[in-house]
């Protein structure tokens, strides 16, 4: 003990509350929960924090400006609400100090931003795309954009596809819902479903298979899809190459007057300080608008994606404009 308070490192903190809640809440909110704390024992491990006990209300204001650089405003505010949740939990068990909740601030978000959150807007994501296409052709960049951008699909299914779910010869991705090899689908097994791509995604999905794939398993014996050297790409890493694709200088100018050669967006660990990148769940809106304005119907969209018709309606006016 340390001034009354029990020792215990954060990702043991943060496993303990996890399994405390299992039982209370949906697995869908249990599984952003985890994946939001992840990025808090992430900061504690960069920044040296190896007991809970010593954490201070500086050091809630330092995560807050590290986690500000990786996520927009709507998704701030989910990150430092479970933060709360969490640590009121640590000190109901001693390992933190009472009242230190309190000093995490949660951003008010106003309801027009919440559906106004920045998206890549169609235009941009075919100059992405054919960027990409001319000059990454069949990387792994490549085929995760054009998975993101050509079916709409969230950052979590796009990371539990494994090779087996591509089925070149018909043009479709199986997805499937499996919680306990770490890949679960937001909804459950409800979002179960296969879809169909071009013949343009299929060749860019197979060539990135057969030539640029590191060929690896994860720790479930399982074949990822997409993959780094260690094995299935994690979310990090998705959300980092995404950043980076969709800096405007990577496809012309910059429109807020920096010089790649000192800009510090262009670090290679840094894509997401550029103001007009965009984050995964920005790809996925944008999807969402060029299929509707290509003529998609929204019932279609509805069923690809898995998004309710009253978030799609939330996003796209009635007169056909992306509000």
């Amino acid at each position: 003990m340390s001034n009354g308070l029990t020792p215990k490192a954060p990702a043991e903190a943060v496993k303990e509350y996890l399994n405390a809640r299992e039982s209370k809440l949906s697995e869908t909110t249990i599984e952003s929960q985890r994946n939001r704390l992840e990025a808090f024992v992430e900061w504690a491990e960069e920044n040296g924090l190896q007991n809970m006990s010593s954490l201070s209300g500086r050091d809630i204001h330092y995560f807050r400006m590290w986690i500000e650089e990786r996520v927009e405003p709507v998704i701030l505010a989910g990150h430092l609400q479970t933060l709360r949740e969490f640590l009121e939990f640590c000190a109901w068990r001693s390992v933190v100090p009472n009242g230190i909740s309190e000093r995490v601030h949660i951003p008010t978000v106003e309801p027009e931003e919440e559906t106004r959150n920045h998206f890549l807007g169609p235009d941009r994501g075919k100059a992405v795309l054919d960027y990409l296409h001319q000059f990454q052709y069949a990387s792994r960049d490549h085929a995760l954009f054009t998975l993101l951008w050509r079916t709409g699909i969230r950052l979590g299914t796009l990371r539990s596809f494994d090779v087996g779910d591509f089925d070149a010869g018909a043009q479709l991705l199986r997805i499937r819902h499996r919680p306990k090899t770490e890949t679960p689908l937001k909804n459950g097994s409800d979002a179960e479903r296969s879809i169909s791509i071009s013949s343009s995604t299929s060749n860019v999905i197979l060539d990135y298979i057969n030539h640029h794939r590191c060929d690896v398993i994860d720790r479930y014996d399982r074949n990822p899809l997409i993959t780094t050297q260690q094995g299935r790409v994690s979310r990090g890493a998705v959300r980092d190459a995404v950043y980076r694709v969709t800096r405007p200088c990577v496809i012309g100018s910059c429109p807020h007057d920096q010089d790649p050669k000192t800009c510090e967006a262009m670090d290679s660990g840094s894509p997401q300080k550029c103001p007009s990148s965009r984050s995964p769940h920005s790809i996925r809106r944008g999807s969402m608008a060029w299929f509707l304005r290509r003529g998609t119907s929204s019932e279609l969209v509805s069923d690809q994606m898995d998004v309710s018709r009253g978030i799609l309606e939330s996003y796209w006016g009635t007169g056909g404009e992306w509000v």
